[in-house]
């Protein structure tokens, strides 16, 4: 086996957690990367050696982090970091990069976060058990999207019970049980010019509090949340459909095609059209 796999996930749309790339590395003496930032959450877990993490905290200060095998580091969107392996005992890693709809949600749940990216398990056996899955992810890219987002599922199961706070997140918050049927109202009615007001409205809540609570828990505000299911339901019919992108348009909620052209590329990089022909 060589010194590193590297893989990219096929675009498979998975909305609530996604896969983008994943691999493994047996670092030479004092490799480094960065700075640099991400667009999605990268896990790295250090299977054997050590190495040190650079990483700007919730205020931007850049912190040092020491870090030796059977830890870990998260390093979340945006976020500028540089990590460097150890001269002398150089880390052995494995890293996934994800993201999706329910992500930041799920780990409020930690005790992850800006401040504190350094993973650190509070249990032996999930610990080795979340390892198991990473490393599987790494070395099995020729399986099915399907199967290998089961096992992403199963690495951040893991990696969540193994980092779990002492006071696991409550579900009967009434703030919960509001985002679920807001989640709910706008998948069975993105394809509908439906507003911010109504579905805060569905919540019996004001749009204030409601895009307060929303990005709260999802990390996103509601706009941002509804136009990226309706471009992810697009990306689908593109796919899987020969419909016209006028079609395609009106059926993921946008009267005007050219606003939802500008909308898919923003958020894609290329218009509605040539991702089609990219991803055919």
């Amino acid at each position: 086996m060589s010194d590193w796999l590297f893989s990219i996930f096929p675009n498979e749309n998975f909305i609530d957690l996604g896969l983008y790339q994943y691999g493994w590395e047996h670092c030479e003496p004092s490799h480094s990367f960065g700075p640099a930032s991400r667009n999605h959450y990268l896990f790295h877990y250090v299977f054997s050696g050590t190495g040190t993490l650079m990483a700007d905290d919730a205020k931007g200060v850049t912190q040092t982090y020491s870090i030796k095998s059977g830890e870990g580091f998260l390093i979340f969107p945006g976020q500028i970091t540089t990590y460097i392996a150890d001269k002398k005992l150089p880390w052995e890693y494995a890293w996934v990069e994800f993201d999706g709809l329910r992500v930041k949600e799920a780990l409020d749940q930690t005790d992850l976060s800006r401040n504190q990216p350094v993973y650190h398990s509070r249990s032996k056996e999930t610990r080795e058990k979340m390892a198991e899955e990473i490393l599987y992810i790494a070395r099995h890219s020729d399986e099915s999207p399907f199967h290998l987002i089961g096992h992403l599922y199963l690495f951040f199961d893991y990696l969540i019970r193994s980092t779990r706070s002492a006071a696991p997140a409550g579900s009967s918050k009434m703030s919960d049980f509001y985002i679920k049927e807001a989640i709910h109202y706008i998948e069975q009615n993105f394809q509908n010019n439906i507003t911010i007001e109504d579905i805060a409205s569905v919540c019996g809540i004001n749009r204030s509090y409601f895009g307060k609570i929303f990005h709260k828990s999802v990390g996103k505000s509601p706009q941002e949340f509804l136009i990226n299911y309706r471009m992810v339901k697009a990306t689908e019919l593109l796919k899987l459909t020969s419909l016209s992108i006028a079609d395609i348009s009106s059926a993921v909620g946008y009267e005007n095609q050219l606003h939802f052209s500008r909308a898919f590329k923003s958020i894609y990089g290329v218009s509605p059209r040539n991702w089609r022909n990219q991803n055919k």
